[in-house]
């Protein structure tokens, strides 16, 4: 069972196993046995925000933190894949897919 913490990259980056997204500098992907593991179990005190875009053919659970953020995908059978992204990571993918966070909305 993982401990509650204050939701950072560092923090994320110690408590989990993380492999490199392959050609995506700074994003990783979250390593588990477990598909369904929700959003708040990796950042527990942090609020979260779903965006439809047109861009992903699943809803994007979005997460900004101190040091990046979390980009999760929740797929139509209920699992999810979590990314956990440095700033530069987490700001390019956010324009890549329409999402402005200062906006609080999406392009869908």
């Amino acid at each position: 069972m993982r401990m509650a913490f204050r939701s950072t990259f560092g923090c994320l980056w110690v408590a989990w196993h993380w492999r490199p997204i392959r050609n995506c500098h700074g994003r990783y992907c979250l390593v588990t046995s477990n598909s369904r593991l929700p959003v708040s179990a990796l950042v527990p005190d942090t609020p979260a925000t779903i965006y439809r875009v047109q861009t992903a053919r699943d809803p994007v659970v979005v997460v900004e933190f101190e040091g990046g953020g979390l980009i999760s995908y929740l797929r139509e059978d209920g699992t999810l894949m979590h990314t956990l992204n440095t700033p530069e990571g987490f700001h390019r993918k956010l324009r890549q897919l329409g999402v402005d966070l200062e906006a609080g909305m999406s392009d869908s």
